[in-house]
């Protein structure tokens, strides 16, 4: 620390961090002005991912999974502080470039607010604030650090203890206006209480979960994942805080009549509750990318029967209040399954994070081509005419889900006593066509059938168990392969979930001791 606080070109380093995060926190406070959407962390982090391959964004997925928003934020976030004390440093030597360099950042963060889908103008206020304040900060400090001539004089201690002063105060700066820019945006534009003061809409028939569904200790997964716990995939860095009170959907496009619903003409619809089984196409064999839950909502086929189709339109284009789009296949949406606009989940009004006030939901397609979330407009269209955002990086266009099975107890790598009584357990699903059987091998014996537990409908997954006798003392193998309503059978064959979905029977190892 002493050595540090003697080195001019280490504090100036410093300088050029601290000069960062005021900039960063001065931004934040102007997004909580602007909208949360436009701070300069998320434009810089949302165009990130619009300029990241494909493969990147999958392996990143792979890697770190509903995680992944996070690891991309906190790696903007390292990559500002490295360049800073880089910027800091080369202040030190040449004031003007070190400005102009810190200067850049706010340009390339306005830059990034101007190029990310669904921008607006004024996104890129936030940035320009930030530049100019990270600018004056930066000049202040490395002024402290730098005798100047009518200063030849001053010990360098004393110029030490005023680059400190001046240091303290940045960081506090820094720290405050972080802190009071994210309270900022909360308080200004979180749709929770709005969220909170509106009743769920009752159903005159509500499906309840099967009486006989394996509890957690057998099956390791519950029929119902709770709201907290569902897995969420997609580009949003910042999650849309949207009014229902001046939501609306737009649906337009290859239709007799363009029409357009606000959330509480949506809600004042005949409503429909159905369990729902969602899959990422993502997901691994055997991954957790995906969940069952009770939706709410009105049936989508009716809102296109209202519109008019014309024929030959074969896509339906949705597209999310932060500009994702997914293109769903229309044949798929009116072929009488329960296709929805959701507005409930489990029981209560959809989550913020799960697209509150309204998110699509198809039955047996994946998520990348059915499950937009904070959807806005909704334009009938064809594949031909437009690729939607998953498709145009080189995903499946029209993406089914396939047909799956997966242990979820025992785990991977469990020791258990040899010869003890236990159970083989898990979930298998292929919405919309359904489960008829599963099958365990255990190490390369017989395949032996597994208890099934009842469904609602094909459109959820369905709990299997399979009572054993832990083998003698070693490591076991243990695969599963399910079949679906139709009698065929879940190929063996592994793939990689790029770019219709993952397949393969999942497999493990246990010890017995």
């Amino acid at each position: 620390m002493v050595r540090l606080l003697r080195s001019p070109r280490l504090l100036a380093a410093l300088a050029g961090l601290l000069s960062a995060a005021v900039a960063v926190g001065i931004g934040e406070v102007i997004a909580g002005l602007v909208r949360p959407a436009a701070s300069p962390v998320i434009v810089v982090g949302n165009r990130m991912i619009l300029l990241t391959p494909e493969s990147v964004r999958r392996w990143a997925i792979s890697v770190f999974g509903t995680n992944d928003k996070h690891a991309l934020l906190t790696g903007i976030y390292v990559a500002i502080g490295l360049a800073s004390l880089g910027i800091g440093a080369l202040a030190y030597r040449r004031l003007a470039a070190g400005l102009v360099a810190l200067g850049l950042f706010g340009g390339f963060g306005a830059y990034c607010a101007l190029t990310t889908h669904a921008h607006r103008g004024s996104d890129a206020v936030p940035s320009i604030a930030a530049g100019v304040a990270g600018i004056g900060c930066l000049a202040v400090l490395i002024r402290s650090l730098r005798p100047r001539p009518a200063e030849a004089g001053v010990p360098s201690g004393v110029r030490r203890r005023s680059f400190l002063q001046a240091g303290a105060f940045a960081a506090a700066l820094a720290a405050f206006s972080g802190l009071f820019g994210r309270n900022l945006q909360r308080t200004r534009y979180d749709a929770s209480a709005a969220r909170a003061a509106i009743p769920v809409p009752s159903v005159s028939t509500s499906p309840a979960a099967p009486a006989a569904t394996y509890d957690l200790g057998k099956s390791g997964i519950p029929f119902v994942i709770p709201n907290d716990s569902f897995y969420r995939i997609d580009t949003a860095l910042s999650i849309p805080q949207l009014n229902p009170k001046t939501w609306n959907l737009r649906i337009h496009g290859l239709v007799e009549r363009e029409i357009t619903f606000t959330y509480d003409q949506l809600r004042s619809r005949p409503l429909i509750e159905r369990w729902i089984t969602l899959a990422c196409v993502s997901n691994d064999v055997g991954g957790d990318l995906i969940g069952n839950a009770r939706f709410l909502g009105v049936r989508l086929a009716d809102l296109l029967e209202e519109a008019g189709v014309h024929p030959g339109a074969d896509q339906l284009l949705a597209t999310s209040a932060d500009g994702m789009t997914i293109g769903s296949p229309t044949a798929v949406v009116m072929d009488g399954r329960d296709a929805m606009l959701a507005i409930g989940m489990n029981g209560e009004l959809l989550p913020v994070a799960h697209g509150f006030p309204v998110r699509m939901v198809v039955p047996g397609l994946y998520g990348y081509v059915s499950a937009c979330k904070w959807i806005t407009d909704l334009e009938v269209t064809t594949f031909a005419r437009q690729s939607a955002y998953w498709v145009a990086e080189g995903w499946a266009q029209r993406g089914p889900v396939l047909l799956e099975s997966r242990i979820d107890f025992p785990r991977s790598s469990a020791s258990l006593a040899a010869g003890s009584r236990a159970a083989i357990a898990g979930v298998a699903w292929d919405q919309h066509v359904g489960v008829s059987k599963v099958e365990v091998q255990v190490d390369n014996g017989q395949w032996q059938q597994a208890d099934l537990a009842p469904v609602p409908s094909t459109d959820t997954w369905r709990q299997w168990v399979l009572p054993w006798t832990v083998p003698p003392v070693g490591v076991h193998t243990l695969r599963v392969r399910a079949t679906d309503a139709k009698g065929v059978v879940q190929t063996d064959h592994s793939t990689q979930p790029f770019p219709s979905g993952a397949t393969g029977w999942h497999t493990i190892s246990v010890r017995s001791r």
